[in-house]
């Protein structure tokens, strides 16, 4: 997140993302990109849309297994606008040798929680 605040996309990518990892950012309305140039693409785009950005970590769990569950607040100020947009979400993370292999954005917090724990038992 420190990286994507500071639009630092090489350190972001190669820090956190499995070369074939998954962004399934389908709740949003965006689609799903795999592999990390893909979603270096989506995140150069995403972050293109605003003038000022910043996403803080309001909660980070890891619930074992190789899953995590995060809750964020993206906030921004987009592109021509004095106005600012903010929005929760929550994100599961599966994790291979130290790096994200697949993330699900959920737009439902609770629902997200539940899945995350479910899978963490799954893969147990």
């Amino acid at each position: 997140m420190e990286a994507l605040n500071r639009r630092d996309i090489d350190a972001a990518m190669s820090a956190a993302w499995a070369p074939d990892a998954v962004w399934d950012a389908s709740p949003l309305g965006v689609g799903v990109f795999a592999g990390r140039d893909a979603i270096r693409g989506f995140a150069e785009d995403w972050l293109a849309a605003y003038e000022d950005y910043e996403q803080v970590v309001e909660e980070f769990r890891d619930l074992g297994n190789g899953v995590t569950f995060c809750l964020l607040l993206q906030k921004g100020r987009p592109v021509g606008s004095t106005g600012y947009v903010g929005l929760q979400y929550a994100v599961v993370g599966t994790w291979r040798d130290g790096l994200v292999e697949r993330a699900v954005v959920h737009t439902d917090i609770g629902a997200a929680r539940a899945a995350a724990e479910r899978l963490a038992e799954e893969r147990g």
